[in-house]
C-alpha cells in the first residue's frame, strides 16, 4: 500500500473499529450467554464476539487493500498455515484483545489490527471501545491518540513502575524478577490486555514491561506505536521485533529507552 493510501486508512479504521465495537462487542459485555464462550486451551477463552468481529474486520480489510493477506488470531487457531502470511503483505488482528477480562465482565479489552510488510509493522491501531480511544501510528511518522500526537513519558515515580507478565515464565524465570527486578521496581499487575499495556507504558502509568509469548496480533500494532512516541520496545538482545517471528520469547517495552536499558542489565545482565 502506497503512502497516500496509508494516509487515508485512519478515518476508515476509525470508522470500522467503532462500529465493531459498539455493533458486537459492547453490547455483549457483561451479557455473554454461556454457549458464547469456549476455551481453545487452558485459560484461553474465545468467544461469538472474537469470530464476529474477525469475521467483520477481515472481509473490510480485504476491501480496502485487495490481495493483503488476513492473518487473524481465530484464523490462525484453525489453520496455523496462515502464519505463513507474516513474511508478505498483510493486516494482524486480534479481534477481541482481553478475551479473558471480557469473559469475566471486566475491562480493559480493545480490538488490535497492524498492517505489515516483509515481517515489519508499517501501521497499527489499538482500540479500546469503553473509551472510544484510537491509538495509532504509522512507521516514521509518530504515535497518536485520538489524531493528537504524542510523546511518551515516564510516571516520574521512584522506584519505576513495573508490570511484569509471569504467566509463560519459566520457574528460574520468576525468581529472577523476585531477586532482580522486584527490589528495584514497584511491580503493579498486569492488564491482560495488550492493547492497554502499550498506552499505559506511553501515557504515564507504567515504566517498563515485559514479555514471554510474543504472537503478531498482541505485540506489532503496540510495539510500533511505542517506539514512534519515543519509548522502546525491542527484544531483550535490542534486536527489533519482527511480526513473523512469533515463535520467538522475549520482548521488553518501556517509556524510555534509558528505563529499557535499566530493566534488561538488571534482569538479563
Amino acid at each position: 500500500m502506497s503512502a497516500d493510501g496509508l494516509s487515508a486508512l485512519d478515518g476508515e479504521m476509525r470508522d470500522l473499529l467503532r462500529f465493531a465495537g459498539q455493533r458486537s462487542m459492547l453490547p455483549r459485555f457483561r451479557a455473554l450467554a454461556d454457549d458464547e464462550i469456549e476455551m481453545k486451551g487452558e485459560n484461553d477463552p474465545v468467544t461469538v464476539v472474537d469470530r464476529e468481529i474477525e469475521a467483520f474486520l477481515s472481509d473490510a480489510l480485504q476491501k480496502l487493500a485487495p490481495g493483503v493477506a488476513v492473518v487473524g488470531e481465530e484464523a490462525v487457531a484453525a489453520d496455523e498455515s496462515i502464519m505463513e502470511a507474516l513474511s508478505g503483505p498483510c493486516w494482524i488482528v486480534d479481534p477481541l484483545d482481553g478475551t479473558a477480562n471480557f469473559t469475566q465482565g471486566k475491562p480493559p479489552f480493545g480490538i488490535i489490527v497492524a498492517l505489515a510488510d516483509a515481517g515489519e509493522a508499517v501501521a497499527g491501531w489499538l482500540y479500546d471501545p469503553l473509551a472510544d480511544r484510537l491509538c495509532h501510528a504509522k512507521r516514521g511518522e509518530g504515535a497518536f491518540v485520538d489524531g493528537n500526537r504524542i510523546t511518551a513519558r515516564e510516571t516520574g515515580e521512584t522506584p519505576p513502575v513495573a508490570a511484569i507478565s509471569r504467566m509463560f515464565m519459566t520457574d528460574a524465570e520468576r525468581e529472577r524478577v523476585d531477586n532482580c527486578i522486584a527490589p528495584h521496581y514497584r511491580m503493579v499487575d498486569i492488564p491482560r490486555c495488550a492493547a492497554e499495556q502499550y498506552p499505559r507504558l506511553a501515557l504515564g502509568q507504567n515504566d517498563v514491561s515485559s514479555f514471554n509469548r510474543t504472537l503478531a496480533w498482541d505485540h506489532a500494532a503496540g510495539v510500533l506505536w511505542l517506539n514512534e512516541a519515543g519509548g522502546k520496545a525491542a527484544r531483550p538482545d535490542g534486536s527489533a521485533y519482527r511480526v513473523d517471528e512469533s515463535g520467538r520469547t522475549g520482548l521488553i517495552g518501556a517509556a524510555s529507552p534509558a528505563i529499557w536499558t535499566d530493566f534488561v542489565e538488571r534482569f538479563y545482565g
